[in-house]
């Protein structure tokens, strides 16, 4: 899953692959933003950990669960 994350006050996004399903990651996300003086803290499929102050995050982008398709001629 493509998760990219907007930081406020900088121009660049932060993009990670997820094995977490966007339901995982949308609960994880609402539950970091309940908490006013916590963080966002999410793992890629790699294993690294990125962390997020919340009072910094402008949005969260989760992709989308179907897989690119390649070829021509789809319908």
């Amino acid at each position: 899953m493509e998760v990219k994350i907007g930081v406020r006050n900088v121009a660049r996004e932060i993009q990670l692959e997820s094995d977490q399903s966007a339901e995982e990651i949308q609960a994880t996300v609402t539950k970091a933003l309940t908490d006013k003086t916590g963080t966002l803290s999410l793992t890629d499929e790699k294993g690294r950990t990125v962390v997020v102050p919340v009072e910094a995050l402008g949005y969260v982008d989760i992709g989308a669960t179907e897989k690119a398709r390649v070829g021509f001629g789809l319908s």
